[in-house]
């Protein structure tokens, strides 16, 4: 990607064929037609360049051990579902139908520019999402106290 922070929320919707179109904006910002797609934190997937997806896996497979239980699971869960997805001529990925049931993908999506990586959203999950994590946030908002303007 070319200019390091990519933000923005774009809301698209799935097809029945399970393909959705990739923002227009953000896909001007990829260096070629690929994208890793994985399953994300919160009911989300997460979607990487492939140079992005390389760095986190790196820095992963360096840091974990498949001998302990919990690194394990972070690879089953984050590393072992992922998959190369390639942008069509109109701007389309295809959502796997695995990956689809795990984020309770349905019609109307978004999409989140998340600095070098993105997330693909329910729009009723994300809706969801935001209601119950609402504490949290503010939460996490008070101890970032310490960032000047």
């Amino acid at each position: 990607m070319g200019l390091g922070l990519l933000t923005g929320e774009y809301r698209n919707t799935l097809d029945e064929k399970g393909r959705i179109l990739f923002p227009v904006r953000l896909r001007s910002e990829l260096t070629g037609s690929t994208l890793v797609l994985t399953r994300g934190l919160d009911k989300c997937l997460w979607l990487f360049p492939p140079e992005q997806w390389q760095i986190l896996c790196g820095k992963l497979l360096t840091a974990v051990s498949p001998f302990q239980a919990q690194p394990r699971s972070v690879l089953r869960r984050l590393v072992a579902p992922a998959q190369e997805v390639e942008l069509d001529k109109s701007g389309r990925i295809p959502v796997p139908q695995s990956l689809r049931v795990y984020a309770g993908l349905e019609k109307d999506c978004l999409f989140l520019g998340i600095d070098k990586y993105f997330e693909l959203w329910d729009a009723g999950e994300y809706e969801k999402y935001l209601g119950e994590s609402e504490a949290d946030f503010r939460s996490a908002t008070e101890n970032l106290g310490g960032i000047c303007l």
